[in-house]
């Protein structure tokens, strides 16, 4: 989209009105030159902030905002929430490019399922944003590390002439990312372990029951 330029032309045009009138002190002529600086000022500060701001965190649903309000999230903690969930979301793409881009990294994603496990999380925690410590490491230590990771494996991959050390390098940089890889698809399964053991308890109450009644039926 082209920028406005009217504030720019408008706010200089009238500076130089100014400027070139006969210099009185009048109250009009300060009134001009007061308008002019502040079309400029806001043509700098204003509007060009906010609309980087609203292109980086999308808008708030009602929906989500009622849903954060229901777990009794402040406002300054939704806020919080969704800053660090939209960072999040850019780092999960970011690693979804990155996993793609070689085969060694492709047979790592589809071993350990990490761009997977990244993803489910981040919406396990939108369901559950209350549980925003419970993925401390995955957001502050895994992922970041991941990404950093992948990043320095395909520049080395890239470079156009390679020798025994380059490729000893690769394979040792390739074993770390499985690790971590794996240690991903961990923290997603301890984020949800709670729902596995609630499972594991409705199957064991469910087969206890049937236990009953196929006695029941063979008295």
């Amino acid at each position: 989209m082209k920028k406005r330029k009217w504030p720019w032309i408008l706010g200089i045009g009238l500076i130089l009105l100014f400027v070139s009138s006969s210099g009185d002190s009048s109250l009009i002529s300060s009134s001009i030159i007061l308008a002019g600086i502040l079309l400029v000022l806001w043509k700098l500060f204003g509007s060009g902030k906010n609309k980087k701001r609203s292109k980086e965190i999308p808008e708030l649903s009602d929906d989500l905002k009622v849903h954060y309000t229901e777990v009794g999230m402040t406002p300054s903690e939704i806020n919080f929430f969704r800053e660090t969930m939209n960072h999040t979301k850019t780092q999960i793409n970011r690693l979804q490019v990155n996993l793609n881009q070689t085969a060694k990294l492709k047979a790592i994603d589809l071993r350990h399922d990490t761009v997977k496990a990244a993803k489910a999380l981040f919406k396990e925690l939108v369901k559950e944003p209350h549980r925003l410590h419970d993925a401390s490491h995955f957001l502050y230590t895994h992922l970041p590390n991941l990404i950093d990771l992948t990043d320095k494996y395909i520049e080395i991959n890239n470079h156009e002439i390679k020798n025994k050390q380059t490729y000893a390098k690769l394979e040792e940089s390739a074993q770390i990312i499985d690790q971590v890889a794996s240690l991903i698809a961990q923290d997603y399964q301890q984020f949800v372990s709670d729902d596995l053991d609630d499972l594991d308890l409705e199957i064991s109450v469910a087969k206890q029951n049937l236990k009953r009644d196929n006695r029941r039926e063979e008295d």
